[in-house]
C-alpha cells in the first residue's frame, strides 16, 4: 500500500477539502497521513485515516510559519512514505525540500491565489516574501492542480506550469428535514458560511439589514473581522437582525444550512485571489438546495449563469441589494437546484483527482 502524507497549516478540524481529498486517496488504496497542528480550542477528531497534530510556540505570523515548516520538516524527513501532498503555499516549502532529498513525489493542491489575498495588500514585505517563495517554487512543480479554472490559468501563464482543476464540490447528500425551532420561524434567513475575514463582503451585508424588516442575517464562521463585525452590530442595534453562530463541524453546518432562504457569496475584488475565488460554500449551499446570491466575479458569476441556480449583485448599495433580495426572495429555484446539485458533487471530481495521483 502505498503511504502518502498530506500536510496542513491547520486544525484539521473544518477543511472539508482536504477530509475528501484523504478518504478518496485512501478509498484507492494510499495509507493516509494527514499532518496539521494543534490550537488550543482545538477538539477530538476521528477520521477513518490517520492524523497528526504538530504542537508549536508560535500561533501566528512570520514565527508561526517559520517553526511549522521546520518542525514539518524534521516530520518529514524521518517518516516513512512514498508520496506527499502539500496543500497551499505555506506547508509547500517543507513538502518540496524533503520531496528533493529524498527523492519523493509531490503533489501541491492551490486552495487559493495564496501570495495574492486581501490579508496581504496592506502588508508589502510579507506579500513579497511570498511571491519570492511561490515564484522559486512553482516552476520547478510537476503534479499540481487548483479549485477553479481563473487561477490555474494565471499560473499555468505565469509559470509555465500544468496546474488542473480540482473543484471543492461537496459529497453527494439528502437535504436533511428541516427543524425551525433553530430560527424565528416568521423571518427568511439570509445564510454566510466560512471565514470571517477582510474582503467577504460582510460589512455590506449588515449594513443591508436595517432595509430589510422580515429577514436575519446569520454567519457561521471565525476570522480577522469577527470581533469587528459584532461591534457594528451593536453600534446599529441590530442585535436581533444578525446572529453570529461561530465555527461549527461540517456534520452540524450541513444540518443548519437548508434552514437558510438565501446562501451569501460577497467577495469583494481585493487582489486576484478573490477575483478567480469559487468558494465552497456556494457548493455547499447548492447541495443543500437553496439559491445564491454571489459577487459580479467570474468564477462564482459562471456558476450561477450555468445552472441558474440564483442571482448576481446588481449594486453594492445596501438600498438596492435589499430590493434585490425582496424580488429573489419571491422566486422559485427548486427545479434547477435539484439538477445542479446531482452535478457539483465531490463523487464526480474523484476521477479527475486519481490521475493526477
Amino acid at each position: 500500500m502505498k503511504k502518502i502524507i498530506v500536510s496542513v497549516t491547520n486544525d484539521l478540524t473544518t477543511d472539508q477539502r482536504v477530509d475528501k481529498v484523504c478518504t478518496t486517496l485512501q478509498k484507492n488504496g494510499f495509507d493516509v497521513l494527514l499532518v496539521g497542528r494543534h490550537l488550543k480550542n482545538s477538539i477530538f477528531i476521528n477520521r477513518t485515516y490517520k492524523t497528526k497534530r504538530l504542537h508549536l510556540w508560535f500561533a501566528k505570523g512570520f514565527l508561526f510559519y517559520a517553526e511549522y515548516n521546520i518542525r514539518l520538516f524534521f516530520f518529514l524527513l524521518f517518516s516513512k512514505k512514498d508520496s506527499l501532498l502539500s496543500n497551499d503555499l505555506d506547508t509547500l516549502l517543507a513538502n518540496f525540500l524533503v520531496s528533493k532529498i529524498q527523492q519523493k513525489k509531490l503533489i501541491y493542491d492551490s486552495h487559493e491565489l495564496f501570495s495574492e489575498i486581501p490579508e496581504l495588500i496592506h502588508k508589502p514585505f510579507v506579500k513579497s516574501v511570498w511571491q519570492k517563495l511561490e515564484n522559486y517554487l512553482l516552476p520547478k512543480l510537476k503534479n499540481t492542480y487548483t479549485v477553479s479554472q481563473g487561477i490555474a490559468n494565471y499560473y499555468n501563464k505565469k509559470y509555465v506550469t500544468n496546474f488542473k482543476v480540482v473543484r471543492n464540490l461537496p459529497l453527494k447528500k439528502e437535504v436533511e428535514p428541516h427543524d425551525f425551532s433553530l430560527f424565528n420561524q416568521e423571518k427568511k434567513i439570509i445564510l454566510y458560511q466560512g471565514a470571517v475575514n477582510i474582503g467577504r463582503g460582510l460589512e455590506l451585508m449588515i449594513d443591508t439589514m436595517p432595509f430589510l424588516d422580515n429577514c436575519i442575517f446569520v454567519i457561521i464562521g471565525e476570522g480577522d473581522v469577527l470581533l469587528y463585525l459584532k461591534q457594528k452590530i451593536i453600534k446599529q442595534y441590530l442585535e436581533k437582525q444578525v446572529l453570529f453562530l461561530g465555527k461549527m463541524t461540517p456534520e452540524k453546518l450541513q444540518k443548519i444550512t437548508p434552514l437558510a432562504d438565501i446562501g451569501i457569496s460577497f467577495e469583494e475584488d481585493l487582489g486576484l485571489n478573490y477575483h478567480f475565488a469559487l468558494p465552497n460554500k456556494i457548493f455547499d449551499y447548492i447541495q443543500a438546495e437553496i439559491p445564491v446570491l454571489v459577487s459580479d466575479l467570474p468564477e462564482m458569476k459562471q456558476i450561477v449563469l450555468t445552472y441558474q441556480v440564483g442571482e448576481i449583485i446588481e449594486n453594492r448599495t445596501p438600498e438596492e441589494l435589499a430590493a434585490q433580495i425582496k424580488k429573489m426572495l419571491k422566486k422559485d429555484f427548486s427545479k434547477t437546484l435539484k439538477t445542479a446539485k446531482k452535478e457539483l458533487v465531490w463523487e464526480n471530481e474523484e476521477q479527475l483527482l486519481m490521475s493526477i495521483f
